[in-house]
């Protein structure tokens, strides 16, 4: 599988806390070997990311993704889920 990121996803990741960033990148090598292994709870989006889907990093971070073609994922955003859909 080919992952991509956005822009804004990397200027998300470069402002998330060290220990955040080093679970971030645990969870996206889970993610490469099983999307919907249980620790991920891998979810389709409504609203503002209708089609998109979300994975969780720790209890309140996510990173939000859309499949990109065949065997390509693109994540477009990371943090908070109270920055991420303001509840």
């Amino acid at each position: 599988m080919i992952l991509l990121s956005s822009k804004k996803f990397r200027k998300g990741f470069k402002k998330l806390p060290q220990s955040i960033r080093v679970k971030s990148k645990e969870r996206v090598d889970l993610f490469q070997t099983n999307q919907f292994h249980p620790l991920l709870d891998n979810h389709l989006l409504h609203g503002e990311y209708a089609g998109c889907r979300s994975i969780n990093i720790t209890g309140d971070y996510r990173a939000i993704f859309y499949h990109e073609g065949i065997g390509a994922v693109r994540f477009i955003a990371i943090g908070t889920h109270h920055e991420l859909f303001g509840t």
